[in-house]
């Protein structure tokens, strides 16, 4: 009995995890159109920085709470203000590659649609950047704030009219909050501990850096938002087909349906 099921197991993970050297390439490669697409983005100053005047005024129009409730907080001690750059600067993209790594290794069945919805929704932003350059807060006069990397370092960006590494004219939607989000998303579908709410941490967290830091508006956040959703109610996602199965079937929880489809498919 234990000889027919392990293999089985082993095979339907097989099937289930697509070839490693051709997620590499292709992850590599979504990375790199990416990074282009936001320096065929550069050279738009002017119209940043009218675009950034249209976010801040509508912002207040709506009274959406100002991000300078949120920066004071921040600036009641140099440490405190140099811990959110650090955290701004250093946990975007391991984050994320952790979550790709572990759901490749760990949940199979779930990484193909996660990645997915990860490249729609950096897709669409590199669309939005290029189509709606935006200055962030920090460099808005208006808007009062701090450039608290500037001041407290440490700091991912340099002069803008000199810095050929990064577009910082593209602001909306904010990726680092977008990705945060998709992270926790996909950590609380994939797993089943009852404290997997608890990676809601992660978005909440990084929405209060981006927006402490003067790196990007409120409305950055909830345009991302927007975009995430969207991207997962056009892209399948197993676990949500599965928890309706489930049902039918006495309630099965979301790892021992994984298991059982995957059991299936190496049949």
């Amino acid at each position: 009995m234990n000889a027919r099921t392990e293999p089985a197991q082993a095979g339907s993970d097989a099937i289930a995890r697509p070839p490693l050297v051709r997620e590499l390439l292709l992850v590599a490669g979504l990375f790199l159109v990416y990074k282009v697409g936001r320096q065929l983005a550069t050279g738009h100053t002017g119209e940043a920085f009218r675009n950034a005047h249209r976010v801040w005024d509508f912002e207040r129009a709506v009274r959406l709470p100002g991000e300078g409730t949120v920066q004071s907080l921040l600036l009641h001690g140099d440490g405190l203000a140099h811990l959110a750059n650090t955290y701004y600067a250093t946990v975007h993209f391991p984050a994320t590659a952790a979550f790709l790594v572990w759901l490749y290794l760990r949940r199979p069945v779930h990484y193909v649609w996660a990645r997915r919805v990860l490249a729609a929704v950096t897709a669409a932003a590199l669309v939005l950047h290029l189509l709606f350059p935006l200055a962030p807060p920090r460099m808005l006069a208006a808007t009062g704030l701090v450039d608290t990397a500037r001041v407290y370092g440490p700091s991912v960006y340099g002069d803008p009219a000199t810095d050929s590494v990064s577009n910082q004219f593209a602001a909306m939607p904010s990726l680092h909050f977008g990705w945060a989000l998709m992270v926790a998303v996909g950590l609380i579908v994939a797993t089943r501990s009852r404290w997997r709410w608890l990676w809601s941490a992660h978005p909440l967290l990084t929405l209060l850096v981006i927006v402490a830091t003067a790196n990007h508006y409120w409305l950055d956040a909830i345009v991302a938002t927007a975009l995430l959703g969207l991207a997962l109610a056009v892209i399948h996602l197993p676990g949500r087909t599965a928890t309706t199965a489930g049902r039918a079937q006495g309630g099965l929880v979301p790892a021992q349906r994984d298991e059982q489809a995957l059991v299936g498919a190496g049949r």
